[in-house]
């Protein structure tokens, strides 16, 4: 099907170039295609867990990008989420935002945490993370897109995890409009609860949990 309507549209394209010659129009080349621009430039950053290096030096900016064709050109080349080594982590998040808490965009925020089981790295891992993407570079959030950071996607052994960071724990009505958009956005049932964190008591917490601010 997609080979028809390209050949259609090569063969619609190349009547009009001949109708512009004939008339002595000048004709604009099919190869300038115009991309359509994000509302943000965004970042992808890779993180190895590389135990010789510092965290920081493990942290690595992949590529940056601020058009819908750039987003597709770089989600297609790089290794799928499922296919990575545990312990890498991939995140996207708004260009001049880095992603880890220490960052000013991000200290007094949190996340909305979506915890899988190993079995759903095969079934559901890729297809929840290209989601997440779409949500962030689509300003899936309406107004409360600016509240939205980034997202991270975590690989390891005992289940994988991915979240979306904001910016502020306390706004409330900011964060719990996120958490709903994006659980229907990924589908999940509405008897599983999902819980937003805040990175302060992720960062201070005494036991392998932290506790849920807001569920949805």
């Amino acid at each position: 099907m997609a080979t028809v309507e390209l050949e259609t549209i090569s063969n619609c394209t190349h009547s009009e170039d001949e109708k512009a010659v004939a008339t002595g129009e000048e004709v604009v080349s099919t190869e300038h295609y115009i991309k359509h621009p994000l509302q943000n430039r965004w970042a992808l950053w890779f993180f190895k867990n590389d135990k010789s290096k510092t965290w920081q030096a493990n942290l690595r900016l992949i590529s940056k990008f601020d058009t819908v064709e750039d987003f597709w050109a770089l989600y297609n080349h790089i290794q799928l989420s499922s296919n990575l080594m545990s312990g890498c982590d991939y995140s996207l998040f708004k260009d001049g935002i880095e992603p880890m808490w220490e960052d000013e965009r991000n200290k007094q925020g949190g996340r909305w945490l979506i915890t899988l089981t190993k079995q759903q790295r095969r079934s559901d891992l890729d297809k929840f993370w290209l989601e997440t993407l779409l949500c962030l570079i689509g300003e899936a959030f309406d107004d409360h897109s600016d509240d939205v950071c980034g997202a991270v996607v975590n690989i390891r052994t005992k289940g994988d995890k991915i979240a979306i960071w904001t910016t502020d724990y306390e706004n409330k009505d900011a964060i719990t409009h996120i958490g709903r958009v994006y659980k229907e956005r990924l589908g999940v049932q509405q008897k599983v609860i999902i819980g937003y964190q805040s990175h302060a008591d992720t960062a201070t917490k005494s036991g392998s949990t932290t506790k849920n601010t807001f569920v949805v």
